[in-house]
């Protein structure tokens, strides 16, 4: 489909791709990997059309459309969202414009036949013309686009002008999609995107219909999409098959091998040194001299790639906090006409490690700003605990550096004395090398800020952490220095992510934001999103609406209201499905001792007497009608009998699972449980499990007596 022959390119003496050959065929999807620096952008810069090789050519069919996504930098202005995604369908919508023009044209009866008959002609030729190209999906597949890629109804008729960096980028994203072009080049295209957009984003490049290029530095994402990981490095690109994870496996064995290789080179090189070295002036000895010199001649060095530095790090210490860690309760905010949350509870514990989950726009940064302290609610009360030492790492954190110190200058200032001593390693972990260090914070670019502003967080001590969307403009190797970092800390940590490995390797709770409230589930992001299937199967099965209140309870994290709040180790003694077995469920709509339901609807009124003085006296049943009815309430009462008794059923199975959860509490809350990892982990995990699948027989019975 496209071919690099020879092609080379060079910025001064800095050499990125010498005399390279490489082939993309129709339908792959291949992910571009290297350090920053190696030229991965240049490279779909040159695909593009955009840059031109030093040498070489870039080799493409005569008609191949190549569409192009830059990182930044895109703005568009002077048309509503819809008529700007609708660019991507210009030669449609122009079809369609001229098909309504005939139309109104036809209509006339003052032209004349001759012309009547060319309309006719060219309005069939266009009507044909619109269906084959599926003209008449245009709308659909807009809309399609744009909602997946997290735009509302209300956005679509809103000037493009007034959306942000990040939005601007996702209109680019969209008309791109919809243009459908034979190559697709994408550089960071998950950059502005939230977990949800992302998700879509990965099903539609997954089936789509031609070659797409990539850089991202969301393994999720690689690995979901991509068929082929394309190494830039040593002046070459070099081919893995798989996804990304595959890469990282296949990449360590080749560079063993290639290490082994060049131990085994620089040792022969050495024998045959040290033979022409003893040798050299021995008339006997001449002609192997020689011999071994031509060999040496000939000799290729083999290059290693340098190592990916990996920085391993350690918060400083800090005194820890009380259990409580903050508390908000019953907190409402607004902003003028749009209501953010409504009352809503939230409880953080010490060793807490929730995500924060939800569409761009239903206000994590928000809850973030009031858990911190920086925003207060409009109602409710906020509550912080003994001890706390925090930080809050807010998305323009990097904006509030001095801009007038240098880069050392910056995490010196904050650092512990003992620290100090590791401020180049850490540094270096975010890119920050050589004369790096040296130059002012006015100068770098926003990418460079967020990676210095992440790195004076992890020299601060403190117990508490806050991060808003830390992992932005971070490449795959920073991530790994503040992942591992952060899952060594020993604090309680709340974050905001759009990166689901590091969501998936951090979290041990979710908080989902919807509608207005923050619903917890225990468990990383995989677990939570296999309770989103399980609550999408419930609703198949029974009707319930997600997201409302009959399907789901939304309770105060920590509190003995539901399911979520009971802390695993805790000797609450309130466990999340007991409420089956008493008298009061979770939520007070429908108890197990809930009234049966009453006759239905049409056998009460029937058996009302009728009334002599109404406009009307019904007419006496006919013994079909009352036949008939019978049988209906039959058909209802068999139904009802069959609900009651799977709540029954139900009810047994939940109070078994609270009877194991009450005994393995009573085990966690012993002292000394948690001395030994090996023994406690099982029935932690066993804990957890027990957890997750109460809640989900509580929300089946919650559905069945709505039902009833």
């Amino acid at each position: 489909m496209i071919q690099l022959s020879n092609l080379s390119k060079s910025f001064g003496d800095r050499v990125l791709l010498d005399s390279v050959s490489w082939q993309i065929d129709n339908r792959e999807r291949v992910g571009l990997s290297g350090p920053n620096g190696a030229g991965k952008t240049t490279l779909l810069k040159m695909l593009a059309g955009i840059d031109e090789p030093d040498g070489g050519l870039v080799v493409k069919p005569a008609g191949l459309t190549i569409g192009y996504l830059p990182q930044d930098g895109l703005h568009h202005t002077g048309r509503t969202l819809i008529e700007e995604a609708g660019q991507a369908f210009k030669t449609l919508l122009d079809m369609r414009a001229e098909i309504a023009a005939l139309e109104d044209r036809l209509a006339d009866d003052s032209a004349h036949d001759s012309e009547h008959e060319g309309m006719l002609s060219r309005y069939s030729d266009l009507q044909e013309s619109f269906r084959r190209l599926e003209g008449y999906s245009v709308d659909l597949k807009i809309h399609t686009v744009l909602r997946g890629l997290g735009f509302s109804k209300e956005d679509m008729e809103k000037p493009t002008g007034t959306f942000s960096g990040g939005w601007q980028m996702r209109i680019a994203l969209a008309k791109l999609l919809l243009g459908r072009p034979g190559l697709l080049l994408l550089d960071e295209p998950t950059n502005h995107l939230d977990l949800e957009a992302r998700n879509w984003l990965e099903e539609y490049l997954s089936d789509y219909p031609h070659a797409v290029i990539l850089v991202s530095h969301d393994r999720f994402f690689l690995d979901a999409v991509v068929t082929r990981i394309t190494d830039i490095g040593l002046r070459t690109l070099t081919d893995y098959p798989g996804n990304y994870s595959s890469y990282l496996h296949e990449r360590e064995e080749r560079m063993e091998r290639l290490r082994q290789q060049k131990r085994d080179q620089d040792e022969e090189v050495a024998r045959m040194k040290a033979f022409i070295d003893r040798f050299r002036y021995q008339a006997t000895k001449a002609a192997q001299v020689q011999s071994r010199i031509k060999m040496m001649d000939k000799i290729v060095p083999i290059e290693i790639p340098p190592e990916r530095k990996r920085v391993h790090f350690t918060f400083p210490a800090c005194a820890k906090s009380g259990r409580t860690v903050l508390d908000l309760g019953g907190v409402s905010k607004a902003y003028g006409a749009r209501r953010v949350f409504d009352g809503i509870d939230v409880l953080i514990e010490r060793g807490d490690r929730i995500a924060l989950i939800g569409p761009n726009g239903v206000g994590k940064s928000t809850l973030m700003r009031m858990l911190s302290g920086v925003e207060t609610p409009d109602t409710g009360t906020r509550t912080e605990g003994h001890q706390v030492v925090m930080q809050y790492f807010a998305q323009d954190e990097a904006t509030r550096l001095d801009p007038t110190l240098t880069v050392y200058q910056t995490l010196a200032g904050d650092a512990p004395i003992h620290m100090v001593p590791a401020i180049r390693n850490i540094l270096g972990g975010f890119l920050f090398s050589g004369d790096d260090v040296d130059k002012p914070v006015r100068v770098l670019s926003g990418g460079e800020r967020t990676r210095l502003a992440v790195a004076r967080m992890l020299l601060r001590p403190s117990n508490t952490l806050l991060l808003d969307e830390p992992t932005n403009h971070l490449d795959l190797d920073s991530k790994d220095v503040l992942l591992e970092a952060l899952e060594d800390f020993g604090g309680t940590l709340i974050f905001v992510s759009h990166d689901r490995y590091f969501v998936d390797k951090l979290a041990s709770k979710v908080i989902e934001i919807r509608d207005g409230q923050a619903i917890l589930y225990p468990g990383n992001y995989e677990e939570w999103l296999w309770s989103q299937k399980q609550r999408q199967e419930l609703v198949g099965q029974t009707g319930v609406r997600p997201g409302s209140d009959r399907g789901q309870t939304r309770v105060r994290p920590g509190s003995d209201r539901g399911q979520t709040g009971v802390r695993p180790g805790s000797n609450q003694g309130q466990t999340p499905g007991q409420a089956p077995a008493k008298a009061a469920a979770p939520v007070q709509r429908a108890g197990p001792n809930a009234r049966k339901p009453s006759a239905s609807p049409q056998l009460t009124k029937t058996a009302a007497p009728a009334s002599a003085t109404g406009p009307e006296t019904p007419a006496p049943e006919s013994y079909d009608e009352r036949k008939r009815r019978d049988a209906e309430a039959r058909k209802v009462k068999k139904a009802a009998d069959g609900l009651r008794k799977r709540v029954e059923e139900l009810e047994a199975r939940i109070a078994e699972r609270e009877t194991a959860i009450k005994a393995i509490e009573a085990s966690m809350s012993a002292p000394g449980f948690y001395d030994n990892r090996e023994t406690s982990q099982p029935l932690i995990d066993r804990h957890q499990a027990l957890m997750w699948e109460v809640g989900d027989l509580m929300n089946q019975w919650e559905a069945l007596q709505t039902e009833l």
